[in-house]
C-alpha cells in the first residue's frame, strides 16, 4: 500500500519459520540503520489519512512492536486472556449470543431475510470485548463506527474517526482514574501506578484501542465467513448438526479455510537471512501470507476441501489463521470460544437457515475490499424456508 517492496511468503513451514524468527523484526525501528531514522511506514499513514501526531498509536503499538517493549505491553494485558479468565467469560458470551438471537427475527425484511453480519455476528464480539475492556453500552455503536471507518481504508473517514477515537479514549481513561471498575482500562490504571509510570497514557490508549478494534472485527468475520462456508458445504454441516462435539474442532478448520486475515504486517530483516534457498537481505521487508500457507498442498491434503474432521499433523494448532510465535494472537481464545457459540447456536436455532443470495455473489458484490482481508460487508440469510414464511 505504501510502495515498499516485498517479499512474498507464502508456503506454510516458511511463513511459520518467519513468524517465530526474532531476525525478522516488526518495527524498522528495530533495523539496525534504521534506530531513530525516518520509518518507512510514514507514506502508509499518509495514504491512510492518519494525522501525524495520531501515527504513533498505529506504529507503535503492541501488534507493530519488537521485545523487550512488546513484551512488556503483551504481559500487561494478557491477564484478561489466560486459560482460566476464558472459560469463565462464557456464560456471559452464552447470554449475548441468546439475547441476539432472539432478536434476530424481528431484523428480517418483507422477504425473510436479514443481515447476519449486521445484527448478529458484529454485535457479539463488540459487546464481549467492550465489557471486559471498559467500554461503556452507549459508546459501543461509536465503535462499532470506528472499526467500519478504519476497514473501509478511506482516507476521508479515517482521517475524522481516527483523532476522535483516541479523544474519547482519554476521556475514558480520564473517568476510570475518578471511579475504578471492574475492567481492563481500570487494570491498565492501576498497573502504570504500580509500574512506576513506565506504561505512558499514549500506550495505554493504544492498547485498549488496539484490544477493541482487533477483538470485534475479525471474530466478527470468522462467524460471518464460518456460516457461509457450512451453507456451501451441506455435507459438512449435517456432520456438524449430527455431532456438536465436533464444533471446537470445526471453528479451527474455518478458520484455516476462510479465516477473516490473509496476511500479516510487513516484516523486516535484521540481517540477512537465507529462506527457502533466497538470501533475503537486511532492511528488506518480508509478508507472510496467511491464507496461502493455510492452503499449502505440501501440508494439508486437498487444502481446497472444508473437512470438519481433518486431523492435526502435529500436536496443538495445525494453521497459521491466528498468526504464530511472538505476535500469536492475543485473544485467540476468546475469538474461538466466541466463534463456537455463535455458529453452534445459531445452527440449533434456526435449523433450516439458508443463503438469501448465490454464493458468487457474495464473492462479486457483498465482499468488502479490503487488502489482506476477506470479511463480508453484509450476509443475507433466510432463517426459515420460503414455504413457511
Amino acid at each position: 500500500m505504501d510502495d515498499t517492496p516485498v517479499w512474498l511468503v507464502t508456503r506454510y513451514e516458511e511463513v511459520r519459520a518467519v513468524l517465530r524468527d526474532p531476525r525478522f523484526v516488526n518495527s524498522p525501528h528495530s533495523l539496525p540503520e534504521r534506530r531513530g531514522g525516518q520509518d518507512p511506514r510514514d507514506r502508509l499513514m499518509e495514504v491512510l489519512g492518519i494525522p501525524e501526531e495520531y501515527s504513533v498509536h498505529i506504529l507503535e503499538s503492541v501488534l507493530t512492536s519488537d521485545p523487550p517493549d512488546h513484551t512488556r505491553l503483551r504481559r500487561l494485558v494478557s491477564r484478561a486472556f489466560t486459560a482460566r479468565r476464558i472459560p469463565s467469560l462464557r456464560p456471559r458470551v452464552e447470554e449475548i449470543t441468546d439475547k441476539l438471537l432472539d432478536a434476530l427475527p424481528g431484523h428480517a425484511d418483507e422477504y425473510g431475510v436479514v443481515d447476519l453480519i449486521e445484527h448478529f455476528a458484529y454485535p457479539l464480539p463488540i459487546t464481549v470485548i467492550c465489557e471486559l475492556v471498559g467500554v461503556p453500552e452507549v459508546d459501543r455503536p461509536r465503535w462499532r463506527d470506528f472499526g467500519s471507518d478504519l476497514a473501509s481504508l478511506e482516507p476521508e473517514r479515517i482521517a475524522t474517526s481516527f483523532p476522535a477515537m483516541v479523544g474519547h479514549l482519554r476521556e475514558l481513561i480520564a473517568e476510570r482514574r475518578a471511579e475504578p471498575r471492574d475492567d481492563l482500562i481500570t487494570t491498565l490504571i492501576r498497573a502504570q501506578d504500580d509500574d512506576g509510570g513506565r506504561l505512558s497514557d499514549t500506550e495505554m490508549i493504544t492498547l485498549v484501542m488496539t484490544l477493541v478494534l482487533a477483538g470485534h472485527e475479525t471474530t466478527a468475520h470468522l462467524i460471518g465467513n464460518g456460516t457461509v462456508a457450512l451453507l456451501t458445504h451441506p455435507d459438512q454441516l449435517r456432520l456438524l448438526k449430527e455431532d456438536g462435539e465436533l464444533l471446537p474442532h470445526a471453528v479451527h478448520e474455518l478458520m484455516r479455510r476462510c479465516g477473516p486475515v490473509q496476511m500479516t504486517q510487513l516484516r523486516y530483516a535484521a540481517q540477512d537471512v537465507e529462506l527457502a534457498g533466497t538470501r533475503i537481505r537486511q532492511g528488506e521487508a518480508v509478508q507472510p501470507v496467511l491464507v496461502s500457507a493455510n492452503h499449502d498442498p505440501r501440508h494439508y491434503d486437498h487444502p481446497e476441501r472444508l473437512d470438519l474432521t481433518r486431523q492435526s499433523a502435529g500436536r496443538g494448532e495445525d494453521h497459521v489463521g491466528f498468526g504464530h510465535g511472538t505476535h500469536y494472537c492475543l485473544g485467540a481464545s476468546l475469538a474461538r470460544q466466541e466463534a463456537e457459540v455463535a455458529i453452534g447456536r445459531l445452527l440449533r436455532r434456526h435449523p433450516d437457515l439458508s443463503l438469501a443470495v448465490a454464493p458468487d455473489q457474495l464473492k462479486t458484490q457483498v465482499r468488502r475490499r479490503q487488502p489482506g482481508a476477506w470479511r463480508l460487508l453484509r450476509l443475507p440469510l433466510r432463517l426459515t424456508p420460503m414455504a413457511q414464511q
